[in-house]
């Protein structure tokens, strides 16, 4: 099996479940992907997996713990995930790009998961996300961000010159030629 496949087939079915809401836990995902409950570091990586097999983000922008009979709201700081690798084949349009988050998820940029760029309006510091599945994103680290940044090509778009990159056929800006230093 190709080591960058997509292990989506062995996710647990969250999005189908629809337990009533149950209310909060003192859960909470840091900005640097460290997990907390009750002010405590989750240190067993298992633990914190298993956890992540059930998240879900709805529609409310709230994510939650599901299982088919408990539905709990835990507090996300940043991003649910961090992706700490990309891997890129290919090149030019044809280029396919792979992200591994900290917890060992590889996802291809693509349709369903696209990569975005958010910009800081007061530094102008590019804040970029992946989606990894449903509504769920990981934060890319510095060091993967500068990698993708080196993989980066100049487009003209209807939004002028941009820095960007090719993955799953489809051009992903990072921003105005020029707008980042790194």
């Amino acid at each position: 099996m190709d080591a960058l496949a997509d292990t989506s087939d062995d996710r647990r079915p969250v999005e189908r479940w629809n337990p009533e809401f149950c209310g909060e836990i003192d859960i909470v995902i840091k900005s640097d992907g460290s997990w907390w409950h009750e002010g405590s570091r989750i240190a067993r990586k298992g633990m914190v997996e298993l956890f992540a097999s059930v998240l879900r983000k709805d529609a409310d922008g709230i994510t939650y713990l599901v299982t088919p009979a408990e539905k709990l709201s835990i507090t996300v700081e940043r991003a649910h995930f961090v992706a700490v690798r990309v891997d890129a084949k290919g090149e030019g349009e044809a280029q396919r790009l792979f992200f591994t988050t900290n917890l060992g998820d590889v996802v291809e940029v693509g349709e369903h998961t696209p990569l975005r760029i958010e910009t800081d309006s007061k530094t102008g510091e590019p804040d970029p996300y992946v989606t990894v599945w449903g509504r769920l994103e990981a934060v890319l680290s510095r060091s993967t961000f500068y990698e993708l940044v080196d993989l980066a090509v100049e487009r003209e778009t209807p939004q002028g010159s941009q820095l960007g990159v090719w993955g799953g056929g489809i051009f992903f800006p990072l921003g105005p030629v020029g707008s980042h230093d790194v």
